[in-house]
């Protein structure tokens, strides 16, 4: 398989999915500034759309979008327990909160990577943030991962979106759950090796 990613983008949760999988891949450097592959490629070529993750299977299947790569991972190696099984509610939890952190979080951030964007319009944007960073606060409270016993690869999906706070200004010293988390997710070692392996720490 081909992981095409950015370092630091959405598709890092992809990368950590990959690894806590113990799946054989190759990460392709797709640059989301440039869209342009170390080869030269014109990474619109691969994906129309010009974001990442896409995940590139053995036979040249494509797949884009966060949740969809993320339960396909997860779904290669049921014993890792990176998903709940199909068709039982701790599966539609698990599509819960990917909806929830790609809707509500992951897009809600997106403004405020835009530098022609207004600050009274990011200012909006951030305290629409800290009011589900409240909530989830509050789902987090007496669990450690966010469908409860488990370590899922919507862990994976919360913690790469909840990186991005310090660097857009999102104050997350009101939830405190949220920060455990967030170092829970960020101790463990295959996230450590893509942190690593995308330049992010070193």
């Amino acid at each position: 398989m081909k992981l095409y990613h950015s370092p630091g983008a959405c598709s890092l949760s992809a990368h950590i999915a990959l690894r806590e999988a113990g799946l054989a891949f190759e990460p392709v450097l797709a640059p989301t500034k440039t869209h342009q592959l170390a080869d030269g490629t014109d990474y619109y070529t691969i994906n129309p759309l010009g974001y990442v993750p896409l995940l590139e299977l053995d036979d040249g299947t494509r797949l884009r979008e966060v949740p969809a790569i993320l339960q396909y991972v997860a779904d290669q190696v049921p014993l890792k327990n990176l998903a709940p099984a199909s068709g039982t509610l701790q599966r539609y939890r698990l599509q819960e909160w990917l909806t929830f952190t790609g809707t509500e979080l992951h897009k809600s951030y997106s403004p405020l990577f835009n530098a022609n964007m207004r600050d009274a319009a990011k200012q909006f944007f951030r305290d629409k943030l800290a009011t589900r960073y409240r909530w989830v606060n509050g789902e987090l409270a007496g669990r450690e991962w966010l469908l409860g016993e488990h370590f899922s690869v919507a862990d994976a999906y919360f913690f790469v979106v909840t990186r991005w706070a310090q660097p857009m200004n999102v104050d997350l010293s009101g939830v405190p759950n949220v920060q455990a988390h967030h170092e829970r997710v960020r101790s463990r070692p295959c996230v450590q090796e893509a942190l690593r392996a995308e330049g992010l720490i070193k």
